[in-house]
């Protein structure tokens, strides 16, 4: 069955669904997304992904298409349509269809902005079998652009570094910069050592991760040690144990690094104990 997705104000099938040539997130890469995990028909986290859109639309000074409540009801509307039980939503808002391709932003009180958002099924999805092995990674030269915390559509570089990765016969990637890890490819990083959770400090190197907050805020409030500060690869090859987490991966630990075992080389306690406790404390918030 197809699915139903939302254009621009309306529900169509996804074989019906339309976006101008001329749409500036098809030609200038000029747009923000997000995605907001669904569990059990319920969203995850939905107050933090609207509010960090709500920071990368203002950073790229491009106009709302609709409030934060209308959003909402989109996106519940968009799970009941498509009966989706566990997966995903999502949400891309770009600067609109000026009628012709110029460098220059179209005036956002004639042209507006375009707003697409769909489903994407992945049953069972809280039950993802890497989270009982891990995953491995390679590190790779960071070199995307320098504001990263804007989470804009420009995902050539990521969607680059996962090729990488998959020729060398690993999961992912982790981006370093000047001999620290920034981010992986679609999420943010950690290691373990000595009982500290270590990870990147906010900044405009690295995306704000809605899930990075909250699996932080549990972890302090589980009384583990939080040291947010950047991390070199050695420090990762020699940790105790390492994770990322994403909107989609929750926490999922990382037992290999460029062919080197962190740690006993399987998932470490803390990581486990980590997304034990997001899952928990997000089913409950969830909406």
């Amino acid at each position: 069955m197809s699915r139903i997705v939302y254009v621009n104000g309306d529900y169509v099938p996804e074989a019906e669904a339309r976006v101008s040539v001329f749409d500036r997130g098809f030609l200038m890469a000029d747009g923000v997304y997000e995605v907001t995990s669904v569990l059990g028909g319920k969203l995850i986290d939905f107050a933090g992904h609207a509010a960090r859109l709500a920071r990368s639309l203002n950073e790229l000074q491009m106009a709302a298409p609709v409030s934060d409540a209308d959003l909402l009801a989109i996106h519940r509307e968009l799970v009941a349509r498509n009966g989706l039980v566990d997966g995903m939503v999502y949400l891309q808002i770009t600067r609109g269809n000026p009628g012709d391709r110029a460098f220059l932003w179209p005036d956002p009180a004639l042209v507006p902005s375009t707003l697409v958002m769909f489903t994407q099924s992945t049953p069972d999805l809280a039950n993802n079998p890497q989270a009982k092995t891990g995953i491995r990674v390679i590190s790779i030269d960071d070199i995307r652009w320098g504001r990263r915390d804007i989470k804009t559509v420009q995902l050539l570089y990521p969607s680059m570094g996962k090729m990488m990765a998959k020729a060398a016969g690993v999961d992912d990637a982790w981006l370093v910069e000047d001999g620290f890890v920034t981010e992986g490819t679609s999420n943010n990083t950690y290691i373990v050592k000595g009982g500290q959770i270590i990870t990147r400090q906010l900044g405009n190197d690295i995306l704000h991760g809605i899930t990075r907050a909250a699996v932080l805020r549990f972890a302090r409030e589980a009384q583990m040690e939080v040291v947010e500060r950047a991390f070199t690869v050695a420090e990762a090859k020699a940790a105790d144990e390492a994770f990322i987490t994403s909107a989609s991966a929750f926490v999922t630990p990382v037992v290999e690094m460029d062919g080197v075992a962190i740690g006993t080389g399987k998932p470490g306690k803390v990581a486990t104990r980590l997304r034990e406790i997001y899952l928990d404390e997000s089913r409950k918030l969830a909406v």
